[in-house]
């Protein structure tokens, strides 16, 4: 079996578009939207291929309608989105976001996936890269063979135990210095992490056409165009 496993979409489009796997199940690790200005294609994708779907912060905030504070590069790009994303994302597209559950156990081709955007401890907000003692602490309780998480924006691959912690980076918009879409198949239990260019011109034409300022619309490139630099460009907010 063949498993695409995708986080961090942040509403670009030709990110995800240009993903070319075939897939037999799809796993969503959270934050379709904001950052990006075509939320709505990338929720459409995900409501008709992923298998199973989670919810991450950004989902939430969004459905939720909660106020961004434009404090810092990523909040600001946020802030600036959300009048846009209100504008082209329909009451139907709303509630499936908001509807996500925060977490999902699934059992797929032998094997038990827990599913969350950011840690066991807070599926949505707890920001964690690669320390493998702290994600041991995160791991009581957790039964399964693998634990899939986004919201770091970065790759990650731990073997702990009898665990894998798998966190495929972001599709939409990677912050570990490659600015490839990131992603991951699993086939027979092997964990396989990809990249694939895509049309960044396009993205950034399209923040452009959201009426985006030039200060915030510069920094959305920058990130895009150097994939965040190399992790220099803060956390995973």
């Amino acid at each position: 079996m063949r498993i695409l496993l995708i986080a961090d979409i942040h509403a670009n489009w030709p990110a995800l578009a240009a993903i070319p796997e075939r897939f037999d199940a799809c796993l969503f690790l959270g934050d379709a939207v904001d950052y990006a200005a075509d939320p709505a294609p990338c929720i459409e994708w995900l409501r008709r291929f992923a298998t199973v779907a989670v919810r991450g912060n950004h989902d939430h905030s969004l459905a939720q309608r909660v106020r961004v504070r434009p404090v810092g590069t990523f909040r600001r790009i946020s802030a600036a989105l959300r009048p846009h994303h209100y504008r082209v994302l329909s009451d139907e597209q709303l509630t499936w976001l908001a509807e996500l559950p925060v977490q999902r156990y699934v059992q797929l081709d032998g094997y038990r996936f827990l599913l969350l955007h950011a840690t066991p401890r807070d599926p949505l907000d707890e920001y964690l890269e690669a320390d493998a003692e702290q994600w041991r602490q995160r791991l009581e309780g957790v039964q399964a063979d693998f634990l899939c998480v986004g919201h770091t924006h970065v790759p990650m691959h731990l073997q702990l135990g009898a665990v894998q912690v798998v966190n495929p980076g972001s599709v939409g918009q990677p912050r570990d210095g490659d600015p490839r879409a990131s992603y991951v198949v699993i086939e027979d239990g092997r964990v396989e992490f990809r990249r694939v260019a895509y049309d960044v011109d396009r993205t950034v034409c399209q923040l452009k056409e959201a009426g985006l300022e030039s200060e915030v619309l510069a920094a959305a490139e920058w990130v895009l165009r150097s994939g965040g630099g190399a992790r220099s460009v803060g956390s995973g907010q």
